[in-house]
């Protein structure tokens, strides 16, 4: 268990020393896991991907004429990387509709974990088709060196692509702090720990675009400069590279949510006050919080109840109990179990 230590049993007819109402509010940071219309079709991780959807495709047609106009190895790797990067967006949403599927008989819990399949499709996509498109085209100017031209439409082209990019990224930016600051993390923890992968592949494929955007720049400029294609082409691999290096932390992150990754220790300490606050619950012997979506947890566990009952009426307790615990937002599924009398306590760690 994460932040949580076992003290010795106490009476089971007694409340444990925090589960009265001594409310914390770290206790309402389960009510975060879903911020208000996420989910929905119109929700603000939607808006963020549609967003990062038209800014990639205009600037991918741009780059693409520019790069058949001027010849640039590192334009020609630019246009690559943003039609990867439209690709992906195309995939992020399917993820997100997709895992929005209502629970069935087959999938009790419902589709959450599919947001990570698709999403890990988007990022091998940008491994595949930005990176290794980038680097070979560089590798090959380099080895078979051309001339290019119309430097000043490759200046233009880059200068509005680095605009519309920025937009993109800002509002990856603003609803990334924006659950920083509820969470207390900074910035780039929360994009890193987010169970939102859309958001994350949103983030990290803009910035990776505004800096290959200043790279392919220099490299092109170097080039009009000494007359050499060499600068240019390094630009290519470094902007590959600078893919290959994102999508290489995309797919890390995806695989860790799809083989099952618990909650963080914040959330998890959460729970147990939360599960202590209620009623009926006299201790928390066992807790096990597992990410199964986009802000959607499946909790697992064992409590003791207050009192004494029959058989019975703990069995409408605990009933009553996980209806509770199934309310809270994000919360999609709850199994709970009679504590054994000789097991330790959960005691959640001082705010």
């Amino acid at each position: 268990m994460t932040d949580v230590t076992r003290p010795s049993p106490p009476d089971r007819d007694a409340p444990d020393g925090a589960a009265g109402g001594d409310a914390s509010p770290a206790g309402d940071a389960l009510d975060a896991l879903t911020p208000a219309g996420d989910d929905e079709p119109g929700g603000e991780s939607t808006l963020t991907v549609v967003l990062a959807l038209a800014a990639n495709a205009l600037v991918a047609v741009a780059k693409t004429v520019a790069a058949v106009l001027t010849g640039a190895a590192s334009m020609l790797a630019e246009a690559a990387h943003s039609w990867a990067d439209t690709g992906n967006e195309v995939f992020l949403l399917v993820a997100q509709r997709r895992a929005a599927r209502a629970p069935d008989a087959a999938h009790p819990f419902g589709y959450g974990r599919e947001v990570y399949v698709w999403s890990m499709f988007a990022a091998i996509g940008l491994f595949a088709v930005g990176a290794g498109v980038s680097v070979t085209h560089g590798v090959q100017e380099l080895l078979h060196p051309e001339p290019a031209t119309d430097f000043p439409v490759a200046y233009l082209v880059l200068a509005i692509a680095f605009v519309l990019e920025s937009v993109s990224f800002v509002q990856a930016w603003r609803q990334s702090r924006a659950e920083a600051r509820r969470r207390e993390r900074g910035l780039l923890e929360q994009v890193l720990a987010t169970s939102d992968p859309t958001v994350r592949a949103v983030f990290f494929e803009d910035a990776a675009a505004l800096v290959g955007i200043v790279i392919a720049a220099a490299g092109i400029a170097a080039h009009e400069v000494t007359g050499s294609s060499v600068p240019d082409a390094v630009g290519s691999i470094l902007v590959g590279l600078l893919l290959g290096y994102v999508a290489f932390v995309l797919i890390g992150r995806n695989l860790r949510f799809l083989v099952g990754e618990t909650v963080d220790p914040v959330l998890q300490a959460a729970a147990l006050r939360r599960l202590l606050a209620l009623p009926q619950v006299a201790r928390v012997t066992q807790l096990h919080i597992e990410v199964v979506g986009a802000r959607r947890v499946l909790l697992t566990g064992a409590v003791d109840l207050v009192g004494d009952p029959g058989e019975e009426e703990a069995s409408h307790l605990l009933a009553q109990v996980e209806r509770d615990v199934r309310a809270i937002p994000g919360v999609v599924g709850v199994v709970l179990s009679l504590a054994e009398p000789h097991e330790p306590s959960l005691v959640p760690p001082l705010a």
